[in-house]
């Protein structure tokens, strides 16, 4: 287990993709949601998990550039974020599902995730093909021509998988991405994660720790916009006891990380 204090992180042996030093994002005008983070991440699945409230969100979106750092530094794919920053570049290599995105109800299932490929300015030849291969590995080759409006939630949540995949990214931001799927689509959904992260760098924020169990090869643990504990799912569960809140080894220590008293189910 490797727990730490709010500007300490425990060395990493991986070539990082993400790098954040000292990094604050501001939500409003005042209040800080992610205060003074250090963090690298490189090739593998990471599990971002906290409480509600706890800034998971405002770091995914700040990881996309769609937030831009209030303080410290953050490199992504080597390149700073924020100043002169080319994002349109960088988010060429980045996919991104937000908890809640737009679509339009009329577009079918390919004609949404072409218009995601065509945003990402993928090059025209490429397009048909990506499409494609996207919405298979999301199982709905047989839905490809749908309109959206006719998908069920947890289709829709698939198709947003589709899209964020669809450039083959070097960094995969996925934010609640099991939201809504049946427990068979979750275990398809943590193979085709291992199978991303072995060249790319993929962030999980979910509130499912059994997500993370069996996908993540790395866990980032977030409260009050701070660094909590970063380590292995084992570490993670290490870290906790038979007297900590929780069903599971690794809910155990989760509570036990967050300072849950032991014998209590706090809210």
């Amino acid at each position: 287990m490797r727990a730490v204090g709010a500007a300490e992180v425990a060395p990493t042996t991986y070539a990082w993709q993400i790098k954040a030093e000292g990094l604050k994002v501001r939500v409003g005008k005042r209040k800080f949601a992610v205060n003074g983070l250090d963090l690298d991440l490189g090739t593998g699945v990471h599990g971002l998990l906290g409480p509600n409230g706890a800034g998971k969100t405002t770091l995914i979106r700040a990881l996309a550039t769609v937030l831009r750092p209030a303080e410290g530094g953050l490199a992504l794919l080597g390149e700073s974020v924020g100043g002169f920053t080319d994002q349109r570049r960088l988010r060429r290599r980045i996919g991104y599902l937000p908890q809640n995105f737009g679509f339009y109800k009329r577009f079918t299932v390919r004609e949404f995730v072409e218009y995601i490929a065509w945003l990402k300015e993928m090059p025209k030849e490429a397009i048909p093909g990506a499409v494609q291969r996207s919405i298979e590995r999301v199982g709905l080759a047989d839905r490809a021509d749908d309109r959206m409006k006719t998908l069920s939630g947890g289709m829709v949540r698939r198709v947003g998988i589709a899209q964020a995949i669809v450039n083959d990214p070097d960094i995969l931001l996925l934010d609640e991405p099991t939201a809504g799927l049946d427990p068979a689509q979750r275990v398809r959904f943590r193979e085709l994660m291992q199978e991303l992260g072995r060249d790319a760098c993929v962030v999980v924020s979910t509130h499912l720790v059994e997500d993370v169990a069996t996908a993540c090869t790395d866990v980032v643990l977030f409260e009050n916009g701070k660094l909590v504990f970063q380590g292995t799912p084992d570490e993670l569960a290490a870290a906790g006891s038979a007297e900590h809140v929780g069903d599971s080894p690794i809910e155990r220590g989760y509570s036990a990380l967050l300072g849950h008293e032991p014998g209590k189910g706090n809210w």
